[in-house]
């Protein structure tokens, strides 16, 4: 069998693109669900920020894992074997979460949950390294403008979708409890698989035999350096947004603001999920705030050093304001507020960035490799960022934790000025 690609411009092209961006919204609505879920869940029955950072820890090692394999498999196989794989895991998944018992012992309910979210890793990564390697072979090549439009447009639309899953996920442990809530999402997750399978036109690629595992690991120092940023750039998120943002929030709502602890749940859910909206939102409109439209691949990848220096700074001042508060306040909580979502368009623009260099950077015939590694290197910043959120939070409280995401930022900044200077000497492969 052949590799077949099909170009932006043909409507087997567009009707592919449309078919993997509704899989990839179905995915990340029921994702952000489950994150704020598990969040939330575990949080009322008692757990610390350390432990609930742990039911984390092997979704992202996994999506490591997968990534690594991934790519792989996709250039062996095909891209729409993965996608579809993906999607059947987080029904899984998803179904697996129902047998949860609320008078189990911790740690036998830490290691199933650590279990069930290891599969919804490997099914996040299956189906993210799909979709945006699927975009690279949809866009003719040498289009720079149209391929960032198109990735933005894919990975804003997502997040933003994502967000609606935060809100959705609070919304229903708040009304129909965590039971239901994971079993109704496995049947209509299902339901969309079936669709998506019967959807699907042409014109993704077939996959090639005899490619060896070996091709996975990039000589290009484009990609390995935008990966090294990449590492840091998403553990720099993840060091406030996985536990400490929430946990804040939800004991100042619960007890200064004397919320109930469902009204604590769905004020929550709602800043989180509008976080994630708005960043999918800023996302989309990237390409536009970068006027990459007139910009070479070079200028353009010059950008990133720039734009994670101002984010580094956001999370700095909000270390010092929360270290000098010394207690939640209201000040300081509206201070938070307007913070983390300044930093949240700054964030936005930085990784839709990103997620155009890596497909910019790769060559068609490796795109699948390329990305899988790219994406290995972003699940690793989320387990770093997981891991130190809340050992972070536990240990150093609030100023502790908006300070080590300065310092990750910090280093996203150092990797990224090694881009800018190789952006203009592509490596040989």
């Amino acid at each position: 069998m052949t590799e077949r690609t099909a170009t932006a411009g043909r409507p087997q092209g567009l009707a592919a693109y449309l078919v993997v961006t509704g899989a990839y919204w179905a995915f990340m609505l029921t994702d952000g669900a489950l994150r704020m879920l598990v969040l939330l869940h575990f949080h009322t029955l008692g757990f610390t920020p350390v432990q609930i950072a742990y039911l984390f820890l092997l979704y992202e090692f996994m999506g490591m894992v997968t990534n690594l394999y991934a790519g792989w498999i996709a250039a062996r196989f095909g891209m729409t074997p993965t996608l579809y794989a993906g999607l059947a895991l987080q029904v899984i998944g998803l179904s697996a979460l129902a047998a949860l018992q609320p008078d189990w012992a911790v740690w036998l309910s830490v290691c199933f949950v650590m279990g069930v979210q290891g599969l919804a890793g490997v099914a996040k990564d299956l189906t993210k390294m799909s979709s945006k390697s699927a975009v690279k072979v949809l866009v003719p090549d040498g289009a720079h403008g149209q391929l960032f439009k198109w990735v933005a447009r894919l990975t804003g639309s997502k997040n933003a979708v994502k967000g609606v899953g935060f809100l959705l996920g609070a919304g229903l442990l708040a009304g129909v409890g965590f039971e239901a809530a994971v079993l109704s999402m496995a049947g209509v997750l299902g339901v969309i698989l079936i669709g998506v399978v019967a959807a699907m036109p042409g014109g993704l690629p077939a996959g090639k035999k005899g490619v060896p595992f070996s091709a996975v690991f990039s000589r290009d120092r484009r990609v390995n350096l935008l990966s090294a940023a990449r590492v840091f750039l998403f553990g720099a998120r993840d060091v406030w947004f996985v536990v400490g943002i929430p946990i804040y929030f939800y004991e100042v709502l619960s007890t200064s603001a004397g919320m109930t602890m469902r009204e604590a749940f769905m004020a929550v859910g709602c800043f989180m999920g509008a976080w994630i909206v708005g960043y999918g939102v800023v996302q989309t409109l990237a390409p536009r705030v970068l006027r990459a439209e007139g910009r070479g691949l070079a200028e353009t990848a010059g950008l990133a050093s720039g734009w994670v220096a101002g984010l580094a700074a956001i999370p700095a001042v909000l270390a010092v304001l929360a270290y000098l508060s010394g207690a939640p306040s209201a000040w300081l909580t509206a201070a938070l507020i307007v913070g983390l979502l300044l930093f949240g368009v700054v964030f936005a623009v930085n990784s839709s960035l990103h997620s155009y260099l890596i497909l910019a950077f790769s060559q068609r015939e490796r795109v699948t490799m390329d990305v899988g590694f790219y994406y290995m290197s972003n699940a690793g910043g989320r387990l770093l960022g997981t891991l130190l959120s809340g050992l972070s939070y536990q240990l150093l409280g609030l100023p502790g934790c908006l300070a080590v995401a300065a310092a990750m930022a910090g280093l996203s900044w150092l990797w990224a000025l090694g881009l800018r200077r190789s952006a203009v000497r592509p490596s040989p492969e």
